[in-house]
């Protein structure tokens, strides 16, 4: 397993990043250890988390595996979900974002969180409000480098200029979704974390196991029975996507799932790409990824297969005729 710098941090992290949403859902605690022994032999430090996660369970066994070593390991953890009945345990407010934090050190069993990510953008509260909010944290020890997720590039921005201009702890990390059959990452969000250092951690590489070829033709399963999924990847495009995809691999000898993983960490902009898996079967395939020589050729040739998002002027006719 190689390492890569975090952003402007200074810290390396493994070149996959191990999610724990299964833990305590779909995932039982032996099973959950399992797979925690897994991805720690492979070399894995860098793992994720969040406040929401199986209602907060997910906290609890990743911190209980985690003792003992605690400092060997890089813990990202979000906040912003609704945590009980009162009307302000959400969001990101500086009431609320105080709140959560000292809730998941709790349930992790350690005295800071090295990342910390917005989970979602909060539209009722002000950007200002959400960054003084990270800097609270931070300043307070409890935070080491805040971070967001499922943020558009302009929110980003806007965030971290109010942070420059009032001299705060600037956000380091990024987290949003990217996979071949969801690109629009391509258009902003990652040029917009090159050019200013931030390191970036995509989730849902395999498009929620589409790309792995198991739902094509069926009826039921994960992205039927689920709903977020299913209507995440109802475009009908996206299926014939994925099966020209599988089609591709198959021919070349390529797991679809290693190498969808593989696919997304070779962007420059990527740091490290999170794999979570049910077990530790479904596990092995994510962390093959890091086997696959994927090559700048063989890239580009897996872009070919789905569906190129316009550049941000729209004026996809200058790209591809840039290209010819």
């Amino acid at each position: 397993m190689k390492t890569k710098l975090l952003g402007r941090t200074g810290i390396s992290v493994s070149q996959l990043c191990f999610g724990t949403m299964s833990f305590g859902g779909d995932a039982d605690e032996a099973t959950s250890a399992a797979m925690y022994k897994n991805v720690r032999d492979a070399g894995i430090n860098f793992f994720d988390t969040a406040d929401e996660y199986s209602k907060g369970k997910s906290e609890e066994i990743l911190g209980r595996l985690i003792k003992g070593h605690r400092d060997e390991l890089v813990i990202a953890s979000k906040c912003n979900s609704q945590q009980g009945p009162d009307v302000n345990a959400r969001g990101t407010s500086r009431r609320h974002v105080v709140r959560a934090v000292e809730a998941s050190l709790k349930r992790l069993g350690t005295d800071r969180l090295d990342i910390l990510f917005l989970h979602r953008y909060d539209a009722l509260t002000p950007i200002e409000e959400s960054m003084r909010a990270l800097e609270d944290v931070v300043s307070a020890g409890k935070v080491i480098y805040p971070a967001v997720s499922n943020w558009s590039a302009w929110q980003t921005q806007r965030g971290l200029d109010i942070q420059e201009r009032s001299n705060w702890a600037r956000l380091q990390v990024i987290q949003p979704m990217y996979s071949l059959v969801k690109r629009q990452a391509e258009v902003e969000i990652l040029p917009m974390a090159e050019a200013n250092g931030i390191g970036v951690i995509p989730y849902s590489p395999a498009a929620a196991g589409l790309l792995s070829g198991k739902y094509l033709g069926q009826a039921t399963g994960r992205l039927k029975t689920n709903k977020m999924y299913e209507a995440r990847y109802s475009d009908a495009w996206m299926f014939d996507a994925a099966e020209e995809y599988v089609a591709f691999c198959k021919e070349r000898g390529l797991h679809p799932v290693s190498t969808a993983i593989a696919w997304v960490g070779a962007h420059p902009a990527v740091t490290a790409p999170i794999i979570g898996a049910r077990n530790t079967d479904q596990l092995k395939d994510s962390l093959d990824s890091i086997r696959i020589d994927m090559t700048q050729s063989l890239r580009a040739e897996i872009a070919d297969l789905s569906r190129t998002p316009p550049p941000a002027t729209d004026r996809l006719e200058e790209q591809k005729a840039a290209r010819a």
